[in-house]
C-alpha cells in the first residue's frame, strides 16, 4: 500500500535556496526604484516575494516552500485558498465583477449584511461594508460621535487601530504618529491598558480607575467623551490578554458614564480568539464592532456592526451618502465573505481555534520554560505572544525581529510585535497539521534559546 504525499498546504518547510533568493532579490531591486521607501523594508535578509499559497503553506518566487505561522497578518485563519473561498470567487467573477455598492447594490451586498447582523451579539443591528480595517474603525468612531453628540474618545496604551487619519488619532505609537501630530484630532485620552506580566504596567483596579476619571473630566482638549474603543485583545502590541474580569468592569463603568463601546474585533473577530467575538467570553459588552481580515478569506473588505439604535443616528441618505467609498459591498469580496461565514460556521472554526490555540501553547511554554529570554508566552486561541527579556528584565528590542529573520531561513514566516519588536507573535491557520505545529514549535524554540 503506498501512502500518499502531503500536499501542498500541510507540507513542512523545503528551502532550496537561502531567503531571500536571487528572484526574490532581484524583486526586491526593482521595487525599491518605483515604491515610497516607507512602504516595504528590503535588505540584505528581507523580503520574499510570495508566488503561492494554500493551507498553511507559501511558496516564494525562488521555489522555497514556508510554514505561514503569520497567518497573512491573521487574514488566513481559515487557511490560504481555502477551495470553498476559491469556488465562490470564481463563480462570482464569471457573472458580477464590480457594482454600485451605495446606488445600484449588487445583491451579495444584501445577503452579507444580513448574515452578518445574524451574528451581532445584539437583537437588531445594522452595518456598514467598507474595505479596510481602518474604515471600519473611521465609521465606528463617525457613528460613535453622531449617536452621542460627544467627540471625546478613550483610547487605550498600546492600541493598533489603523493608520488613516481618524484611526490613527486613536493608535498609540510614536513610531506611526510621530510625522502627523498636528493634522492628528486631539480629543483622545489614553488609559493604560492593564498589564499582562510585571513589564506591562498598571493593574486592572488602576486602568479602570484612570477610564472613570477620563470619562468624567473629559479629553485632553476639553472635549466631552462619548466613546471608548478597545482591542479585546491587543495584537499588535504583543498579544496583550486582559486580566480575567476586566472587561466586564469597563463594560460597566462606559454605561454608567454614558460612553459607547467599540470593540475592534477586526484581528480578534470570526474565531480568531476560539469563540465568532472576542469580546462574548472576555466579558466585554461592546455597542459597535468592527470586524476584517479574517472576513474577506483574502480579498479586502471590512465592517462595522451596530445596534440598530446607535446606527440610526446617522442621517437618511437624500441621495448622496456622508460615508461611503467606490467598492463599498463589492461583488467579489461579498462573495468570498459569505463562503467564510459558511466554513467558519460548518466547520466550528472558533472550536478549532482554541483547541489547537490551546495546544499550541502549552507545546511552547513546556519548550521554553527554561529560557532566560523568556517572560512569559501567552496567548487567547490562534493568537500566542512570545514575550522576550533582556537579563535585566526590560524587554529586549528587536528581539522578536531577530527571531523573524532567523525562522524565514528554516521555512518559518512569523512577525514581530509590541513596541520595541520584543514579541513573537504567532497567528497561523486553524489547520495548521501537528507536524506542522510540531515542527514549528522545535525550530523556534532553538532559535530562541540561541539567542544572545
Amino acid at each position: 500500500m503506498t501512502v500518499a504525499e502531503p500536499r501542498f498546504g500541510s507540507l513542512l518547510p523545503d528551502i532550496l535556496a537561502s531567503p531571500p533568493g536571487g528572484v526574490s532579490r532581484s524583486l526586491a531591486k526593482r521595487l525599491k526604484a518605483v515604491e515610497s521607501r516607507n512602504i516595504t523594508y528590503v535588505d540584505s535578509g528581507w523580503p520574499i516575494f510570495w508566488q503561492e499559497a494554500r493551507g498553511s503553506n507559501v511558496r516564494d518566487v525562488d521555489g522555497n516552500v514556508y510554514i505561514d505561522l503569520s497567518g497573512a497578518f491573521g487574514v488566513a485563519l481559515i487557511g490560504h485558498a481555502h477551495a470553498g473561498v476559491v469556488r465562490a470567487l470564481r463563480v462570482q467573477g464569471e457573472n458580477l465583477l464590480h457594482g454600485m455598492g451605495d446606488i445600484h447594490p449588487p445583491v451579495g451586498k444584501v445577503e452579507l449584511i444580513e448574515r452578518l447582523c445574524g451574528i451581532a451579539p445584539w437583537v437588531g443591528a445594522q452595518a456598514v461594508l467598507t474595505t479596510s480595517g481602518s474604515e471600519a474603525v473611521e465609521v465606528a468612531l463617525k457613528t460613535a460621535q453622531i449617536a452621542t453628540g460627544k467627540p471625546g474618545i478613550v483610547a487605550f496604551k498600546g492600541a493598533y487601530h489603523g493608520l488613516t487619519m481618524g484611526a490613527l488619532a486613536v493608535t498609540d505609537r510614536a513610531h506611526f504618529r510621530s510625522y502627523f501630530e498636528a493634522q492628528l484630532y486631539k480629543g483622545v485620552a489614553f488609559v493604560p491598558f492593564p498589564g499582562c506580566n510585571g513589564i506591562s504596567g498598571v493593574t486592572a483596579d488602576e486602568a479602570l480607575e484612570l477610564l472613570r476619571t477620563a470619562l468624567r473630566h473629559g479629553a485632553p482638549n476639553g472635549d466631552p467623551i462619548g466613546a471608548v474603543i478597545i482591542e479585546p485583545v491587543q495584537g499588535r502590541a504583543g498579544v496583550r490578554v486582559p486580566p480575567d474580569g476586566f472587561m466586564a468592569v469597563l463594560s460597566d463603568v462606559a454605561m454608567e458614564e454614558g460612553a459607547i463601546i467599540i470593540a475592534d474585533e477586526i484581528f480578534t473577530g470570526l474565531g480568531r480568539c476560539g469563540s465568532l467575538l472576542a469580546s462574548e467570553p472576555l466579558g466585554l459588552r461592546p455597542d459597535i464592532v468592527c470586524l476584517g481580515k479574517v472576513l474577506g478569506g483574502g480579498m479586502p473588505l471590512s465592517a462595522c456592526l451596530a445596534r440598530q439604535s446607535i446606527m440610526c443616528a446617522w442621517p437618511q441618505n437624500d441621495g448622496e451618502a456622508i460615508h461611503t467609498n467606490t467598492f463599498l459591498g463589492h461583488p467579489l469580496a461579498c462573495a468570498t465573505a459569505l463562503a467564510v461565514l459558511d466554513i467558519v460556521e460548518q466547520h466550528s472554526i472558533p472550536e478549532c481555534a482554541e483547541v489547537v490555540g490551546s495546544e499550541l501553547l502549552t507545546e511552547l511554554r513546556g519548550s521554553l520554560r527554561d529560557s532566560d529570554t523568556v517572560s512569559e508566552v501567552r496567548g487567547c486561541g490562534l493568537m500566542i505572544g512570545i514575550e522576550l527579556v533582556t537579563a535585566e528584565g526590560l524587554p529586549w528590542k528587536d528581539g522578536a525581529v531577530r527571531v523573524a529573520e532567523a525562522a524565514l531561513g528554516h521555512g518559518l514566516i512569523l512577525l514581530p510585535a509590541g513596541e520595541h519588536g520584543h514579541v513573537v507573535e504567532l497567528t497561523p491557520p486553524v489547520f495548521l497539521t501537528g507536524e506542522q505545529a510540531a515542527h514549528s514549535v522545535a525550530v523556534l524554540s532553538s532559535i530562541i534559546q540561541k539567542l544572545h
